[in-house]
Order: C-alpha cells, then sequence, then structure tokens
C-alpha cells in the first residue's frame, strides 16, 4: 500500500510531461504537413544513376 505513495505522483509527474509534450509539439508545427515527408521520397533526384542509354527523353506538352 505504501508503494502507492509513490507510483501516484510518478504518474500524475509523467502525464504533465506527456502533455507538456503534445502541445509543445503542436505549438512547433511538428503536425502542420504530414503527407509531404511520405511523397518527398517519391521525387529523388537520382538522374545521375540512370545510365545514358536506358534514359527516356521528356515530352513537353503545352496547352493552348
Amino acid at each position: 500500500m505504501e508503494i502507492l505513495f509513490v507510483l501516484i505522483p510518478i504518474a500524475i509527474i509523467l502525464l504533465g510531461f506527456a502533455i507538456w509534450a503534445f502541445f509543445w509539439s503542436v505549438n512547433t508545427g511538428q503536425y502542420d504537413d504530414l503527407d509531404s515527408p511520405a511523397h518527398s521520397i517519391l521525387f529523388d533526384d537520382d538522374d545521375d544513376l540512370i545510365p545514358d542509354d536506358a534514359k527516356q527523353e521528356k515530352v513537353t506538352t503545352t496547352r493552348d
């Protein structure tokens, strides 16, 4: 039973730290843009790794 006198304050301190960390991350913009980092892997600039005979010519289209 005496262990509760130690565990309850520790739990309250950890809860306070978790709430502070959440609000800090929201205020610093950690959750502003969740999609761009996931899509940025698709747009790597690795043209120098593609052999010259395997490169395709870029097709440009113009709209009137």
